[in-house]
């Protein structure tokens, strides 16, 4: 099992947020959480994948998108 954490600015959440969303959905991912940072309004999300290819798959996607940035790690 697998921990995908996704990093965007408040700028490139408006931006991007629907392509991102509709790019999760691509995925057999459960969503664990999801914060909007007081102050500056950035994003942090966390999702959680069975299958480590598609953990590096969604990952590697989440950062074609401009402002994203994402990591996984085992759980």
């Amino acid at each position: 099992m697998w921990r995908i954490t996704i990093n965007c600015s408040a700028d490139d959440w408006r931006i991007s947020g629907t392509a991102f969303k509709d790019l999760a959905a691509k995925y057999p991912c459960t969503l664990l959480s999801s914060k909007k940072m007081h102050g500056d309004e950035r994003r942090i999300m966390e999702y959680q994948i069975e299958n480590v290819s598609d953990a590096e798959d969604f990952t590697d996607e989440c950062t074609t998108l401009s402002g994203f940035t994402a990591m996984f790690e085992s759980l």
